[in-house]
């Protein structure tokens, strides 16, 4: 939710910061600000806005030092103002602490403190957290470690910390609970991030910081990590196979057309090694071990939010449609909170991007309570989501940046495809010709999502003729039905235009009065499935009056007659439909945004990894 940075080490600490805060500024960016050692000092400088801002200030105001931290914020508890900007002083100022998270009890903390005579300066929970750190450091007489530890015993909820403390310019303190931390490790400098972005430039050496750990990091001493029950722990080191080019622009002038136009790549890349080169067969190594349990499952509960939940409904349509396994697709944020049904023979299979994402996981702590099989599909390698659960798959999709994902979910769904081609053949619900064709087509997908990216000047020419309208509607039908609604989603996450996805045939019983000629229709028609029915959705539309923007299948040619607008992709098996009706949706949300001079990589009110609840 928020981006976290520091560094202590032999280089100038600000600049390293100020360009890791860049990289991580996609998880928040309402205001920023550092905190830099120096000597017996420590200088605070934050600001409201993104991180830009703050570095024009600093080029004013410059800060020496070889210790600091720094933080890019996405509001939780205040308003986003200068006052509520991290990093937050203690009352004594001899302290600074930077916060990814929230405290739940803040308020009642917060309470005792202002008893004890403690006065606030923000409305934050995070200043909140320090003051307490403080006043356990002065009335126990603790040390820093100590007094910190001691802190988050008290503590209620999610955060990942780092602590500076004035004087101690070659150390700092971490913690972590249910919010990612990674530490890097270099030659006489240490590096902490929120993720290993900052981190790449500098070394491939890092430590992920485990839940309930704290991390003692002194540039002139080995790491030392502690549990907070004081139990020491050695750190395991891992070596990042991430690429500094991976989280840079390349050319492009949004993360997010980079990432639209990666596709290919990225399936291609989840698609290694997972089919085999000569038999043709799915291998998911990932699940081996669990074959058997998922064959014999009495259910499979799909967990997740946003994107990911679209491509769960889609792993519904494949898992039932080819395994014949009864498939629930729930929204993380609301699944533990109806006290669900969940029983030892089933199958909880989490999906996200992050693999931090706070309701999803807290989903799966409620599942592994009460005995299921807990499994996972993310992106980001050694995040919370793989280290929680008892297997799972990575996408390989490669470092999204842009808020609004486009990569991630097309990945997702190629790996939901393997997972049902294999579950199916196991189970013996598929024939072995179909069973070959489907995997055939997978492994032209990539090819046919370069074609569709060809459209990209016509579909731009179609975002400029609707990109000042107040409304979008968008339909589909069976496999096409969850791609309707991420297209609408992602036109209401980075062009701030109304969107509604519905299922074609529901349009009927609602949507259609909404129909006018001031409010365009994109319907996914293509040839697979339920074609003669969306024509008649499509007849519907148009005898009121409607704009139609419809994604047809290539050679289409009673469509294009009723549509005003259309964009081919080419033809494929029903089940893969998604992977292709999806780019063209992705273009267009990224087109009109432009257009509108909208933020497309940081839209408004809205972070990356949702770590907080």
């Amino acid at each position: 939710m928020c981006g976290i940075v520091g560094y202590v080490g032999h280089r100038e600490a600000c600049p390293v910061i100020i360009k890791g805060l860049k990289r991580l500024e996609y998880r928040g960016y309402d205001s920023a600000g550092v905190s830099i050692g120096n000597q017996n000092t420590l200088h605070v400088i934050k600001k409201e806005g993104k991180v830009s801002e703050l570095e024009d200030l600093l080029r004013r105001n410059p800060l020496e030092g070889s210790i600091g931290i720094g933080h890019t914020r996405w509001a939780t508890h205040g308003k986003p103002n200068q006052a509520n900007a991290h990093p937050h002083f203690s009352g004594d100022k001899k302290l600074t602490i930077i916060h990814n998270g929230i405290i739940e009890n803040y308020d009642a903390l917060k309470q005792t403190l202002i008893n004890k005579g403690h006065v606030f300066r923000s409305d934050t929970d995070t200043e909140v957290l320090v003051h307490l750190i403080e006043d356990i450091r002065k009335n126990e007489k603790a040390t820093l470690f100590e007094a910190i530890r001691l802190s988050l015993n008290k503590v209620i909820g999610a955060y990942a910390i780092v602590v500076m403390e004035k004087g101690e310019n070659n150390q700092f303190i971490a913690a972590r609970k249910s919010s990612p931390l990674v530490i890097g490790i270099g030659d006489g400098e240490y590096f902490v991030a929120s993720d290993a972005s900052p981190i790449i430039e500098y070394t491939r050496n890092v430590v992920y910081l485990g839940d309930g750990e704290i991390a003692i990091i002194n540039k002139d001493e080995d790491l030392q990590i502690k549990t907070i029950s004081n139990i020491s722990k050695t750190p395991y080191i891992d070596e990042l196979s991430l690429s500094l080019d991976s989280i840079e622009k390349g050319g492009f002038d949004h993360f997010m057309l980079k990432e639209i136009c990666e596709q290919p790549k990225s399936i291609l890349e989840t698609l290694r090694g997972r089919i085999g080169r000569k038999d043709k067969e799915v291998k998911l190594g990932g699940i081996f071990d669990f074959e058997e349990k998922i064959i014999n499952a009495n259910r499979i509960i799909i967990v997740a939010c946003g994107t990911s939940w679209h491509a769960g409904l889609i792993g519904e349509y494949l898992l039932e449609d080819l395994a014949r396994i009864p498939v629930e697709v729930e929204y993380a944020s609301e699944f533990r909170y109806r006290n669900p049904i969940i029983n030892e023979s089933d199958i909880v299979l989490a999906i996200s991007q992050s693999g931090e994402t706070a309701d999803t996981l807290a989903s799966l702590e409620l599942a592994k309570e009460r005995g299921a099989t807990i499994l996972g599909i993310c992106n980001v390698v050694g995040s919370s989501i793989p280290r929680l659960t008892d297997a799972g798959i990575y996408t390989h999709a490669g470092p999204e940046i842009g808020v609004a994902s486009t990569k991630a979910f097309t990945t997702q769904v190629v790996v939901l495809t393997l997972m049902s081609l294999l579950i199916a053949k196991q189970k013996g619900e598929i024939n072995k010709v179909n069973y070959h064709e489907i995997i055939s087509e997978l492994e032209l997908i990539p090819k046919k999502i370069k074609q569709v990216l060809k459209s990209e000047k016509k579909i731009k020419e179609i975002a400029n003729k609707f990109k000042d309208v107040s409304n979008f509607l968008y339909l589909g039908r069976g496999y096409n039905f969850p791609v309707a609604l991420e297209g609408a989603l992602k036109l209401k996450e980075i062009s701030y235009i109304h969107a509604e996805g519905y299922p074609a045939a529901e349009m009927k019983h609602g949507p259609i009065a909404l129909i006018d000629e001031e409010m365009p229709s994109v319907i996914i028609a293509t040839k697979q499935g339920q074609y003669e029915k969306i024509v008649s959705n499509i007849q519907e539309v148009k005898s009121r009056g409607g704009k139609i923007i419809a994604i047809v299948t290539e050679g289409d040619i009673t469509v294009k007659e009723l549509a005003d607008y259309c964009i081919e992709i080419p033809d494929c098996v029903e089940e893969l439909t998604p992977l292709l009706s999806n780019i063209p949706l992705q273009l267009l949300s990224y087109h009109i945004a432009v257009l509108r001079k909208c933020d497309v990589d940081q839209p408004r009110n809205l972070a990356k990894s949702v770590t907080v609840e």
